[in-house]
């Protein structure tokens, strides 16, 4: 079976759990939250830090969510997520989307978030997750969109993040424009019944402002994408200090305003 081509472009450094243990079903999956229902069994594909999985767990006890990602470090934070909530419904397994080793027609659900843009080869994934999803039940996924990111005021800097950030994901693999790609993927896996929809997040307040900034700021620096940029020939150091300086210089303005635009796409197994 075919495995990852694709290196995960932002790794697992704090900067990035920061902001993928800030996820909830409420503010990252409620496109999907119509369709979960007690007792059913759902497949969380790249669960990360588990704070999605933990949220999807409560909704479909007493049901089971498994919940898979490519590194078993990063299981171990999912495992404490769902112990922090009280979650006992969870299985957790490293897995390869492009090849899961679950028979075919085991999950009601199957979940990705922010996962297919990462993937080397996402029609095969989602395939993959069609072919373990029962008949009837549903393969859901989110993803942004970076080219379609937009921001208040402008800051050069932030121009050349977005323009290094595509570069440096397309090289490992990926594709940062996943969002308006994925109604284009599922009919290409074999959907037919396929619901798209788009939603955003939007980060305007003062603490919201810091929180995004910083963030990005040192993921810039310090994180696997920062040395996968460094390694890769795209920027130096030094670059990569004034795109985190920009990044604190649009968090400190009293107006800024940041959008993230997410497409979502629901397919019926």
């Amino acid at each position: 079976m075919p495995k990852e081509t694709a290196v995960y472009t932002h790794g697992h450094h704090e900067s990035v759990l920061r902001s993928h243990t800030w996820r909830t079903a409420a503010n990252s999956a409620a496109y999907l939250l119509p369709e979960l229902r007690s007792g059913q069994d759902v497949l969380d594909v790249g669960c990360g830090p588990g704070t999605i999985t933990a949220d999807l767990a409560a909704l479909v006890a007493p049901g089971t969510v498994t919940a898979v990602d490519t590194s078993e470090a990063v299981l171990d934070t999912a495992r404490a997520t769902a112990e922090a909530a009280g979650v006992t419904n969870v299985r957790f397994a490293v897995a390869d989307v492009h090849s899961l080793d679950f028979p075919d027609d085991s999950f009601d659900i199957v979940h990705a978030h922010q996962v297919l843009q990462h993937v080397g080869d996402p029609v095969r994934a989602l395939g993959e997750m069609r072919r373990v999803c029962r008949p009837g039940g549903t393969v859901a996924a989110r993803d942004s969109d970076y080219a379609a990111f937009t921001w208040f005021p402008a800051v050069p800097a932030l121009d050349g993040w977005l323009e290094l950030y595509r570069r440096v994901a397309r090289a490992n693999g990926g594709e940062p424009d996943a969002g308006r790609r994925l109604l284009s993927w599922a009919r290409r896996a074999g959907f037919t019944g396929i619901e798209a929809t788009a939603t955003t997040w939007c980060f305007a307040t003062p603490e919201e402002r810091a929180w995004w900034s910083g963030l990005w700021a040192d993921r810039t620096v310090a994180s696997d994408y920062a040395r996968r940029a460094v390694d890769g020939g795209h920027a130096t150091r030094e670059q990569l200090a004034e795109i985190a300086a920009g990044w604190r210089k649009w968090g400190e303005a009293p107006d800024a305003w940041f959008m993230v635009p997410h497409a979502e796409i629901r397919c019926r197994a």
